[in-house]
């Protein structure tokens, strides 16, 4: 499949988008990023592909897939034939399970909103948000004290799920600075191979 035949839809400061576009590069896929701004969501073209008006969505041909996490367990179940990025033991792969749930939960209700808020003046409670990322960084933290990786023992797409929004979490007003342990697993996600940072934002004033 040719760079033409493989598109994603999406926006370059969304955390949704770049888990998708972390996978694609480190499996080695080509495609065509279509930046997808939010009145373009709305058209009649693209409600087509996703009625939600939601990006990501990728279009290989005929198969089109919306919503990121579904998008990372396609494009491992189709192009990683070891499973790696998304293991085959049960008990891994009820891992990653659980930490993509913790993606669409309180990553997103936490330092994703608080991102958005801060960034772009969504509507939401930004102390709410702040409370929710702070919790769930105090239980990230903590399990990466004991392990590397968040579901198995390398990288697997559960760690792509959270790193942009966790990675930008200061662009919220969220601080990284208490936690060695998520600041050391966020190093490890840079130095793999074929890493592709995620466009920065300034700081919200005074954080």
């Amino acid at each position: 499949m040719t760079t033409m035949d493989r598109v994603l839809y999406g926006a370059e400061h969304s955390g949704h988008s770049h888990r998708v576009r972390l996978l694609l590069d480190m499996l080695r896929l080509p495609y065509r990023f279509e930046p997808t701004p939010g009145p373009q969501r709305r058209t009649p073209q693209f409600l087509a592909l996703n009625p939600l008006g939601q990006v990501p969505v990728l279009q290989e041909g005929a198969t089109i897939v919306a919503d990121s996490n579904a998008i990372l367990v396609y494009l491992a179940l189709a192009y990683d034939a070891q499973r790696r990025w998304l293991p085959a033991d049960p008990v891994q792969a009820a891992q990653v399970q659980r930490w993509l749930s913790i993606a669409a939960g309180e990553l997103r209700q936490g330092p994703a909103a608080a991102r958005l808020i801060a960034q772009w003046g969504a509507p939401g409670d930004a102390a709410a948000a702040a409370r929710i990322a702070q919790r769930l960084f105090e239980f990230v933290e903590a399990h990466l004290q004991r392990s590397d990786w968040l579901a198995a023992g390398h990288a697997t797409i559960a760690d792509l799920a959270h790193y942009a929004y966790i990675a930008h979490a200061p662009e919220g007003g969220i601080g990284l600075q208490d936690f060695p342990a998520i600041l050391a697993w966020l190093a490890r996600i840079r130095s793999l191979p074929h890493f592709s940072p995620m466009p920065a934002l300034p700081h919200p004033a005074g954080r």
